[in-house]
């Protein structure tokens, strides 16, 4: 197994540790920045995996399958925490975690018929902030930094958040406009 793959299966093993450190009082408040300090290298071997592939023609099948599915279980494992800790409202997780069931399913029929549809820049502004809206959320959790009486973490995650919405919808839209032709193939 190549070291991209070991850095996808690495990103896949740290989601329980995270997931157990935020959702439990275990280490008390450090157990939120444990769980920060895990999902960010998690994210980092995200980022890692992939250029590693590409620079050194290392891009394997069960690469192409497992590391975007790594980073949906990642990102939606936090959201999900997230919403049960009630810092991120159920709607906006539903709308994020429905888009990628639409393209998981839309590349699963493009995959019938030989086509591989690659990332767009749109699915990956989307991740990263996706990535920055969960670590500003978390931050946000013990955060007590204040101008003018305004939270400026909270702002940021509040900001991150919305962004992180419209880039999801417009992603998806992005997929289905380029991808049409795989659509029109079912009729």
């Amino acid at each position: 197994m190549n070291l991209p793959n070991k850095l996808t299966i690495f990103r896949v093993i740290l989601i329980p540790f995270f997931v157990f450190f935020l959702l439990t009082d275990v280490l008390g408040a450090n157990g939120d920045y444990l769980a920060l300090v895990i999902f960010i290298v998690a994210s980092l071997t995200d980022m890692l995996d992939g250029k590693i592939a590409r620079k050194y023609n290392l891009v394997t099948n069960f690469g192409k399958f497992m590391d975007p599915l790594a980073d949906k279980l990642l990102v939606c494992s936090a959201m999900i925490c997230l919403v049960d800790l009630k810092l991120l409202p159920a709607w906006i997780v539903i709308i994020i975690i429905a888009r990628e069931f639409i393209i998981s399913g839309f590349r699963l029929i493009a995959a019938e018929h030989q086509i591989v549809i690659a990332a767009s820049m749109w699915g990956k502004f989307k991740t990263t902030f996706q990535m920055a809206m969960i670590i500003l959320l978390i931050l946000n959790m013990n955060a007590d930094v204040y101008v003018a009486g305004v939270g400026i973490i909270h702002v940021l995650a509040l900001i991150a958040t919305y962004v992180a919405l419209v880039l999801t919808i417009v992603s998806l839209l992005d997929y289905l406009y380029k991808n049409k032709a795989v659509l029109k193939e079912q009729d």
